[in-house]
């Protein structure tokens, strides 16, 4: 790039050692870098006649060309200034279907104040998709939960924890009681959430003290379970701060408490942008331990 910059300056000049002063080199080692130049590119770029300097017709040919490599350098070097300096950088997010947005409102809106230049992309899916995705370099982070350990190529940072309710439509008998126990659900139509995470551990749970549960339906669709609940179709597992539609209530199950933890995790021992450096820190500053919300047993 040197060489293409102090040809240029030549060929602006049409002056060797103006051009020199330009570019604060010396004009030996100007001359010598656009021969280095012609000797790589095959061919005489510029003629000295006495004091008369200008472009051969190869010189002329291969202008344009060097001027446009050097357009797209310096607007290489803006972008990684800007990049580097979080002015125009992307953040690719994970994010477990099942999380709830409510308890990363307040994270993202402080983000994107401190940071305004940082684009954060959120992408969708279930644990082992998101894992997948942090190994092949398709994702920088993921927050997400699963009842196993996490890979040993992934780092964990916990964030908060969140316990598991049953929701139920509004005017339903578990509406009435101030402690829902998971021997409760017995008899009822259970609505599977097929993204859950913890489906499986739920429905071992159930199994293992010999709860009959009938399942009337399963969705993928968080929206649908909902609906179904609110029109008295059954019953579902829902997340603690998974946001509810009109007419489906819900109570944190008890003996036994069914807990996960949210946590942001990464591909250990990679090498960070920026941008992702700045988020991680930001994570780990952020209140994330807040109480819980307090459950229908604790205001009676």
């Amino acid at each position: 790039m040197h060489q293409v910059r102090y040809f240029l300056a030549v060929a602006d000049t049409l002056n060797f050692t103006r051009a020199a002063e330009r570019c604060h080199v010396s004009q030996p080692a100007l001359t010598r870098a656009i021969q280095q130049l012609e000797a790589e590119l095959g061919g005489v770029l510029l003629r000295r006649e006495r004091k008369l300097t200008h472009l051969t017709d190869f010189g002329r040919l291969i202008e344009p060309h060097l001027r446009q490599l050097a357009a797209d350098a310096e607007a290489a070097k803006t972008t990684a200034r800007r990049f580097l300096n979080l002015q125009e950088a992307q953040i690719r997010l994970g994010i477990m279907c099942t999380v709830g947005p409510a308890r990363f409102m307040g994270f993202l809106a402080d983000f994107n104040q401190a940071h305004p230049g940082c684009d954060i992309m959120l992408i969708e899916g279930v644990p082992s998709k998101l894992s997948e995705l942090l190994l092949q370099g398709e994702l920088d982070l993921a927050a997400m939960a699963q009842p196993e350990p996490f890979s040993d190529r992934l780092d964990v940072l916990p964030l908060y924890r969140e316990r598991f309710c049953i929701a139920f439509p509004a005017g339903h008998r578990l509406d009435a009681l101030n402690h829902v126990w998971v021997s409760d659900v017995a008899g009822e139509t259970y609505l599977r959430r097929v993204n859950c995470e913890y489906r499986d551990h739920l429905a071992d749970l159930l199994r293992q003290r010999g709860l009959a549960v009938r399942v009337g339906f399963q969705s993928e669709r968080e929206d649908w379970i909902q609906m179904m609940v609110a029109a008295g179709f059954g019953v579902c597992f829902l997340p603690e701060y998974s946001p509810t539609i009109p007419g489906v209530r819900t109570q944190p199950v008890r003996e036994p408490e069914v807990v996960r933890e949210v946590s942001l995790v990464s591909m250990a021992g990679r090498r960070f942008s920026p941008a992702v450096r700045s988020f991680i820190a930001a994570v780990r500053a952020h209140g994330w331990r807040q109480p819980r919300t307090p459950d229908k047993a604790a205001n009676a």
